[in-house]
Formats: structure tokens, C-alpha cells, sequence
């Protein structure tokens, strides 16, 4: 194996490494508010949660994969440091929010680390003017618009489910409703998680099919065309990567995400994860690489806000909001900064 090929093998590696750290950072995203409806006890709620992430791979396309992979950065900019880079600078900005306890995004963590080390490798060999070169702005409007648009989308369906579920069970005794949506929160729950492995790990399968394309080991005519079955041991790493890390998945988001936001009960998880699950299947059909985060958020939010605006801890969802302002231009400072350092080491051996 020449050293390229051992080159392309390790960024794949560390692909599969974020994809793991994708799944345990958001692992949240998918129990939160099964476990703090008390729905599932927290260990069956990640398996749960887990398997559903592993079915997506059959299930929602990979339209998000190839905006990934040839959408959002010029080809002729990327080589395997730039994807090393990149998805370091994700990685680096995933554990901070991890020790942090804030639900940001994951995949603009990624897609911002892809782009910082992009347009550093630009800047290094063309000059800082032709940084902006690499973007391509069709498939950054798009994710970008939907940076806002996705946590609305939640926001305005969770509220709409409640509102509606509410009044069609109006005439029903509580503890009689409590038990149907208790048991109607375990498909919600898997069409959320369902949602969240088909967008999410599509994102990492995107970063690599860009190494093996840089790499010399996927054509340009593979890039662009719909992904066969020569794709699918690429497709069920990438599926198995975000499942094990959701089986692993951290807590203290879960904390975050199911508590500190709104008080939960099942009815109200039923609802936002019903609203996060709509919005992620629109968008991974469509190829938008939106953020489970925000959507789930939006969506908790919405829930929250039905029984009155006080009902949700705004101080909180303020936090969150800021951190996902900064998750972009955070991790592409630390991917250009690590592009940058990789430079210099090659410069002086």
C-alpha cells in the first residue's frame, strides 16, 4: 500500500471518528425527550435510538451525501489534509460543546471545518484573496437559510401538534391520554432517530467520498452519479459510526436538551419529536444538510410555548442560540489553523 492510499485510509478513519462523536454529541438530539418523559429508561432509549440511526441507511437517500461531497467546496481545493483538517476542527469544536453541555450542531461543525480548511489551503497556494474561491454558493444559501428556517420549521409544527392535540383529546382524562402518548412516543422517537442518522451520517459519507475522490479512488463520474452498490460499504460505515456513538451517546446534553429547555411529558415529546422527524425527512430528501439540533430545539421550544411563553427557559434557549452562531466560524478557525500547522510541519521535513 503506497503512502496515498495509506493517507486516504486514515482520513476515512478519522471521518468514521467524527461520525462517532457526531452520534454521542447528539445522541440527545434522538432521547432527550423519550428519557425525560420517563417513556424509556435511558439505557433502552439510546438502543432504541441507535438501531433506528443504523435503518436510515435503507431509508432516506443520499441526496445530503452528495451536497456534502461536491456541493459546498470546489474539488480542486481539497486534498486529504484539507479533509484532515477539517474534520479536526470539527471534532476539537464537538468536544468543547460536549464538556460545555450545549446542543450545537454537529454538522455545521463539519461543514465549517470542511470550509476553514478549504479556503486555507486556497489562501496558501493562490493567495488571501482567492479564499472565497473554494465556496459554492448554491449549496451554502441553502444550508445557511436553513440554519433559520429549520429550528422555525420545528418550532412551528411542534406548536401546531400540541395545539391540535390538545383540543382533539380535549374531553379525554389525563392519565388516559398520558398512556396512549406514552406509547405513541416509541414511534415518534424512532421516526426521530430515523431522521437523524439519514442526515447526519450522510454528512460523513459526503467527507468521504471527497478523500477517495482526492485520493484517485472514486472518479468524477462517481461523484456525480446516483450512489450504487459499490457505495454501500461507505454508506454502512458511515450508519454503524453514528449508531455506536448514540449507543455511547453523552448526558449532559441529554440534560439540556430534555430539562432545561421546557418541562416534558409524553404528549409533549410525542409532539416535538413528531415536529423534528417531518422536518428532517423534507430536508434529507431534498439534500439539505440541516442541523438535528436546531431542529429538535425549535421544536421543544414550540412545545413549551403552547402552555404559556414563561413555560420555557428562555435564558437557556438564548445560550444554545448563541452557540450555534459560533459553531461555524469556530471550527473553521481551528481547521485553517490546523491546515496551517500541517503546512509548516511539511515545509520543514
Amino acid at each position: 500500500m503506497n503512502a496515498e492510499a495509506v493517507l486516504v485510509v486514515i482520513t476515512i478513519l478519522v471521518a468514521l471518528i467524527f461520525d462517532f462523536l457526531n452520534g454521542f454529541h447528539d445522541a440527545a438530539n434522538s432521547i432527550a425527550t423519550v428519557v425525560s418523559t420517563r417513556v424509556l429508561s435511558p439505557k433502552l432509549a439510546v438502543a432504541w435510538a441507535a438501531l433506528f440511526n443504523l435503518l436510515a441507511a435503507f431509508f432516506l437517500g443520499t441526496a445530503v451525501a452528495k451536497t456534502m461531497g461536491r456541493g459546498m467546496i470546489r474539488l480542486e481545493e481539497v486534498n486529504q489534509y484539507v479533509v484532515m483538517a477539517g474534520l479536526f476542527g470539527a471534532i476539537v469544536w464537538d468536544l468543547l460543546t460536549w464538556l460545555w453541555g450545549l446542543p450545537t450542531s454537529s454538522s455545521h461543525a463539519l461543514i465549517g471545518g470542511y470550509a476553514g480548511a478549504a479556503m486555507m489551503h486556497a489562501a496558501i497556494h493562490h493567495g488571501w484573496r482567492s479564499s472565497f474561491s473554494v465556496i459554492i454558493a448554491a449549496g451554502w444559501y441553502k444550508t445557511l437559510i436553513f440554519i433559520v428556517i429549520a429550528p422555525f420549521m420545528g418550532l412551528l409544527l411542534g406548536l401546531v401538534f400540541m395545539t391540535s392535540v390538545h383540543w382533539i383529546f380535549r374531553r379525554k382524562a389525563p392519565h388516559q391520554v398520558d398512556k396512549w402518548f406514552r406509547k405513541a412516543q416509541l414511534v415518534s422517537a424512532a421516526c426521530y432517530s430515523l431522521g437523524h442518522g439519514g442526515n447526519d451520517a450522510q454528512k460523513t459519507m459526503g467527507i468521504i467520498a471527497g478523500a477517495m475522490y482526492t485520493g484517485g479512488f472514486m472518479s468524477r463520474e462517481d461523484m456525480l452519479a446516483s450512489w450504487g452498490h459499490y457505495h454501500w460499504p461507505i454508506i454502512l460505515a458511515a450508519h454503524t459510526a453514528i449508531a455506536a456513538g448514540t449507543y455511547f451517546g453523552g448526558w449532559r446534553i441529554v440534560n439540556t436538551m430534555g430539562q432545561k429547555i421546557t418541562k416534558l411529558k409524553p404528549i409533549g415529546g410525542f409532539c416535538a419529536e413528531s415536529a423534528g422527524a417531518i422536518t428532517l425527512f423534507g430536508t434529507a430528501l431534498a439534500g439539505i444538510p440541516v442541523s438535528t439540533t436546531h431542529t429538535i430545539t425549535g421544536a421543544i421550544v414550540g412545545v413549551g410555548a403552547v402552555h404559556r411563553f414563561s413555560a420555557v427557559r428562555w435564558g437557556v434557549a438564548t445560550r444554545i442560540v448563541w452557540a450555534w452562531i459560533v459553531t461555524i466560524p469556530a471550527s473553521a478557525l481551528v481547521a485553517a489553523v490546523t491546515f496551517w500547522v500541517i503546512q509548516l510541519i511539511q515545509k520543514q521535513a
